[in-house]
């Protein structure tokens, strides 16, 4: 049974950058798409990124195009989500999920595993 645990989440201030981690166990990640999820208090959960087994294609929401890298080291079992110039609006709990197929991450259905959530706090 794979699993995925989030780490790196933490309070930032505007302007500033946090890393975060999706670590797997129990399976390797190499079959998987991974993505990074967040939900903000009282929104619905959206996408924010997702990269293919391969780390050959990626998918960024257009609201952290150009901030955020989502990067993959199958080596290591573990994606990691590098986040840059962190707005006030990107604080959420950040979820990391595996999913089979790169296209259910994108739209963000089908998804196998969820990992339990990382929080980012951005604010002065």
């Amino acid at each position: 049974q794979l699993q995925v645990v989030e780490s790196g989440g933490g309070l930032v201030q505007p302007g500033g950058s946090l890393r975060l981690s999706c670590a797997a166990s129990g399976l390797t990640l190499d079959y998987y798409a991974i993505g990074w999820f967040r939900q903000a208090p009282g929104k619905e959960r959206e996408g924010v990124s997702c990269i293919s087994s391969s780390g050959g294609s990626t998918n960024y929401a257009d609201s952290v195009k150009g901030r955020f890298t989502i990067s993959r080291d199958n080596a290591k079992n573990t994606v990691y989500l590098q986040m840059n110039n962190l707005k006030s609006e990107d604080t959420a709990v950040y979820y990391c999920a595996a999913s089979e197929l790169f296209s259910a991450c994108v739209l963000g259905s089908g998804i196998g595993y969820w990992g339990k959530g990382t929080l980012v706090t951005v604010s002065s």
